[in-house]
């Protein structure tokens, strides 16, 4: 397992400013968007994004934003819940399908319940509207909770081709933290099911009978960030409690730990559970946070537009320090870290390199911004 290295002024892989971190800008696409929380970018040009409310537009090239898509299912838009995650279907420009995930209000004997869903819809020709909306995951058990729902989706690729299949990052709903080591249930877990929401036969514990099928790997907090490396590895980060933000490579069937182990404490100070850090059977992370920047959104940079130490380099946003950070790994060792934007001075919700080979972020904020990440760098 990886020996975790923790950030400070002192640590060995701190590298000073790469030159494109230096010429580094913040370019304004688009602004006027209540708390943004992903971004797709569409065949045309333009660009779609979902507000946490509960609306779902799309953004033209130019930054003018159009209506909301009619046909965006009910959320339960409470604390950190609503309108979460969308990605584009890799067979977009022939299909124009595309997943989302949101918080969703539970029903009969769960009503006045929520939990973290995946639907799949496709966008009518106008760009207008969803149409043939399916829920095609509802994590089981929904709770009265308005907090840690994940909600980031990844099509999985092997071989550089797409498998059928998404990955899907739930939270544990905070106050029920002990649920991410229960097998038998959704919280805390990454889920990886087919397009139409069946489950693949290849995932680690569909033959057991005291696990569900969908589990992909477990002991998991509040993961906000996932991306698919080029060589098909699922990378991940996600929120500790007060420090023991994690980046993981995560592998089927693994279990990562939380609650039992953390780098992190309570709110306020103490320790979680006996305060242990290792455990047999529990994975290491790649590299952790103390404090917290508290983790939103993940790219990995393949482009050559910001040279060549960035490429093959993950970008994390950051909610709570309000910048991001670059981080680059040599198989499990991290080989160079660096703060970016340090004075953006706005959370940072999503991170994506768009077809243009830019980054891309969303500010969350009520007039949150979509941003372009250029540099003057040669």
């Amino acid at each position: 397992m990886a020996q975790a290295q923790p950030v400070g002024p002192s640590t060995p892989a701190t590298t000073p400013s790469s030159a494109a971190a230096r010429a580094l800008q913040a370019v304004t696409v688009a602004q006027g968007l209540e708390h943004p929380w992903a971004v797709a970018f569409l065949p045309d040009g333009r660009y779609l994004v979902t507000e946490r409310p509960g609306r779902m537009r799309v953004v033209q090239s130019d930054g003018r934003l159009n209506p909301p898509l009619a046909g965006v299912p009910p959320v339960v838009a409470r604390g950190q819940g609503g309108l979460l995650d969308v990605v584009l279907d890799s067979g977009f420009a022939q299909n124009r399908q595309l997943y989302f995930c949101y918080s969703q209000p539970g029903t009969g004997a769960d009503a006045g319940k929520n939990g973290t869903a995946l639907a799949r819809a496709t966008l009518n020709a106008d760009a207008t509207a969803l149409q043939q909306v399916q829920v095609i995951f509802e994590q089981q058990p929904k709770y009265d909770s308005a907090l840690h729902f994940g909600c980031r989706i990844v099509e999985r690729m092997v071989n550089g081709k797409p498998d059928g299949s998404l990955f899907l990052t739930l939270g544990e709903r905070s106050q029920y933290k002990e649920e991410a080591q229960n097998l038998r249930s959704h919280l805390g877990k990454i889920v990886r099911v087919g397009k139409d929401g069946s489950i693949p036969a290849d995932n680690p514990f569909v033959a057991r009978a005291d696990a569900l099928p969908a589990i992909w790997s477990w002991g998991h907090r509040s993961p906000q960030g996932a991306v698919l490396a080029p060589d098909g590895q699922l990378w991940m980060h996600e929120h500790g409690p007060q420090g023991g933000d994690e980046i993981n490579r995560v592998q089927p069937g693994k279990n990562y730990g939380w609650p039992v182990i953390t780098y992190g404490e309570n709110y306020g100070g103490g320790k979680i559970g006996a305060g242990i850090t290792r455990q047999n059977g529990m994975e290491q992370p790649l590299h952790y946070w103390v404090p917290s920047i508290a983790p939103s959104g993940l790219a990995w940079v393949s482009s050559s537009r910001y040279g060549a130490d960035w490429q093959s380099s993950l970008v994390v946003g950051a909610l709570k320090s309000r910048m991001l950070e670059r981080l680059k790994f040599d198989g499990d060792r991290l080989v160079a870290h660096e703060k970016l934007l340090p004075g953006l001075g706005q959370r940072v919700r999503d991170v994506r390199q768009g077809p243009d080979g830019w980054l891309y972020v969303l500010t969350d904020a009520p007039d949150g911004q979509l941003l372009r990440l250029t540099t003057t760098a040669p």
